[in-house]
């Protein structure tokens, strides 16, 4: 049987190398200069647990009888040690250890022997004879005593986590944004639910409207379970002194008041927002001696998969409606398994981003060989993508209540998407690191929603990259498969996002895509089209209108082929009635950007495709045409025009619906 000794620790904690966070940037120093006075209190002042009391009567566990579970070994020395290591991400002005009588001098021993002064170690005065006063009550004093009127951060100093992969100033900067109290969360799998805190929260605001602690089973239906980790405004730290005066006055009351009912009190009094923790928190509450041993036995818990992980995103094509995404519209639109995109990440030591040896060259022929692939090609890989998507995803998941583990990765990408034929290769990119970034992190659909994602991708090209778009390609993307969409100006001003309903992408005809080999630029077809329309123009609003008509028909014959219509005759006229859309797609989107605006070749693909009497429409901003041929039999003759005239044709082959975390 092994045997765990009490080792106060060393004299001095190894201290990570400062300059690793500077990463995070200038907000990461605002965070700290405006928390430059918040004070960290730890509790340790608890009543002897089932964990002391187990310990104390185990033979095997020789040297540890009588010492508090905080300072019982965990993976990185004492328990305690952990809020040592995770302080160092946040600039606490001062740190306070609030206990009891008979441990006292376990955490004056403990101080001292890390190089802290021993008049930070608060006595309560309490015993097992008198009774502990509760931990409301605690904080109470070392409030008043050390004359605290700052900002602070209350912790439990018991619970075991891992200091290397928890950053506190995520909490901080949450408590920062929020501007109010902030309570932390984990997601409850099992266990019971009565001997836990348990909250409810607003998931738009993130704020808790309803605190229970440890509530009878029908009180709530919530897994999401409170720790011992909270962040209390100055403002606040008054209503702790009311709390507790009016627990004297009214009845039921508690005998000693733990947090959590400190906790249901203030909900109701002041705004008190939930923070999610991915990082796994363990011995909580009253565990015993096996709990202790299993977690100790267990290697450490991270959030992240050890095995490099890979996320594979199809391109798009808009079927009907598009541009109208861009403008209040409805589209169709269908993701296809011949072009793809994959981001893949594994765990490392930092965050790093490896550049694709092709899309983001670094080393030329010749300064020609350069000045060749700048113009054919631009400046505009994907490295520049998977950095912008990390930093929304970070500012998404700060601003949502969300605790990230500090943990490193490296991200890497591939592709195989034609550039600037308007299929959605960028958006591509964003998603799969998008996808990567989740898994790796553990956020499922509860923490981002499959209908908030494509707003939080399109944010990565237009708020960080300035690339015009729109949300139909993300939208697909991030479902997959057949999606009808409506953008609506209600929808998007309401709730902030639109419908987007699934279609089985079985019922998709056998469409084909043409491209230009060698394109040019394709974003610029949208530019003046929506200063017209920004401006009321009346040809342009209407445009987006029938634009919109389009792929609401087209949608109504997509959906009845999924429901029944697989004969012979149902397919044929779906394929006549989606081909009629497709046409009057691409008609008026010629007269509404004029054939200047739409170019040579696609003026041309599409005219080949009329002398083989194919719809053909633009499935993105220009560079390609998306076709369907109202004959199957004429597509090897189209397709021989095509390549004879330097284009590149292929049948296009559905994608299939993204499973959801």
């Amino acid at each position: 049987m092994k045997k765990y000794i009490f080792d106060p620790g060393p004299s001095s904690i190894p201290r990570g190398d400062p300059s690793g966070k500077e990463s995070i940037g200038s907000f990461q120093t605002s965070i700290n200069q405006r928390n430059r006075n918040m004070k960290l209190i730890i509790l340790v002042s608890g009543p002897k647990t089932r964990l002391e009391r187990e310990i104390d009567a185990d033979a095997a566990s020789v040297g540890l009888a009588g010492v508090p579970k905080a300072l019982l070994p965990g993976n990185n020395g004492p328990l305690l040690n952990s809020w040592l290591r995770a302080r160092e991400n946040v600039a606490f002005s001062d740190v306070y250890l609030v206990t009891n009588a008979e441990k006292y001098k376990y955490f004056e021993r403990w101080a001292t022997a890390h190089g802290l002064p021993r008049d930070i170690v608060i006595n309560d005065g309490s015993t097992a004879a008198s009774g502990a006063i509760g931990a409301v009550a605690d904080l109470h004093l070392v409030l008043t005593r050390c004359k605290i009127k700052e900002d602070v951060m209350v912790v439990s100093g018991d619970m075991l986590f891992n200091p290397e992969s928890f950053d506190a100033s995520t909490v901080v900067r949450f408590f920062e944004l929020t501007r109010g109290d902030v309570a932390c969360y984990y997601t409850l799998r099992g266990g019971d639910r009565n001997a836990r805190g348990l909250l409810e929260l607003d998931p738009a605001s993130q704020r808790i409207t309803a605190f229970f602690e440890k509530p009878a089973a029908d009180k709530t239906t919530s897994t999401n379970a409170g720790i011992v980790f909270y962040c209390f405004r100055a403002a606040t730290l008054p209503l702790i002194a009311e709390y507790l005066s009016s627990t004297a006055t009214r009845a039921p009351a508690p005998a000693r008041p733990a947090l959590g009912h400190l906790l249901e009190w203030l909900v109701g009094r002041t705004a008190v927002y939930g923070m999610k923790l991915s990082e796994p928190f363990d011995l909580i509450g009253d565990v015993g001696l096996a709990e202790y041993r299993a977690c100790l036995a267990a290697p450490p818990q991270t959030v992240a998969k050890e095995a490099p992980l890979t996320r594979r995103v199809n391109a798009r094509v808009g079927l009907l409606g598009n541009p109208s995404d861009g403008f209040n519209g409805k589209t169709v639109s269908l993701s296809i398994r011949n072009y793809w995109a994959e981001v893949t990440i594994a765990p490392h030591k930092h965050v790093v981003l490896v550049r694709h040896p092709l899309n983001d060259p670094t080393e030329y022929g010749s300064l020609a060989d350069l000045h060749g692939v700048s113009t054919r090609e631009g400046y505009q890989g994907g490295l520049r993508l998977m950095q912008a998507t990390c930093k929304k995803f970070f500012e998404y998941c700060v601003q949502h209540g969300i605790a990230l583990a500090s943990r490193g990765f490296s991200l890497q990408y591939d592709t195989n998407i034609p550039r600037q034929v308007g299929l959605a290769g960028s958006s591509a990119i964003v998603t799969a690191t998008l996808e990567c970034l989740k898994r790796f992190f553990n956020i499922d659909a509860a923490d981002l929603p499959i209908y908030i994602q494509p707003n939080l991708a399109l944010s990565v090209e237009t708020e960080e990259l300035g690339i015009n778009a729109g949300l139909q390609d993300r939208v697909v993307q991030a479902y997959g498969g057949l999606v009808s969409m409506d953008f609506s100006e209600a929808l998007l001003s309401g709730r902030g996002y639109g419908e987007y309903e699934r279609i089985d992408p079985a019922v998709a005809p056998p469409l084909w895509l043409a491209y230009c080999a060698h394109p040019k630029d394709s974003g610029k077809m949208h530019n003046t089209v929506r200063q017209r329309w920004l401006a009321g123009d009346a040809e342009a609003r209407s445009a987006m209108q029938e634009f919109a008509s389009f792929a609401e028909k087209g949608s109504q014959l997509l959906k009845a082929a999924a429901s029944g219509g697989h004969d012979a005759k149902a397919k044929a006229a779906l394929v006549a009635g989606l081909a009629d859309l497709m046409d009057a797609n691409f008609a008026l989107r010629r007269k509404l950007y004029s054939d200047a605006c739409l170019g040579s070749a696609n003026l041309e693909m599409a005219a080949i495709a009329r002398r083989h009497n194919a719809a053909a429409k633009l499935p993105g901003s220009g560079g390609a045409v998306l076709g369907l041929c109202r004959d199957q039999a004429t597509f090897p003759a189209l397709k021989a025009e095509m390549e004879e005239n330097g284009y590149v044709c292929v049948e296009l082959l559905p994608g299939p619906e993204v499973d959801q975390l």
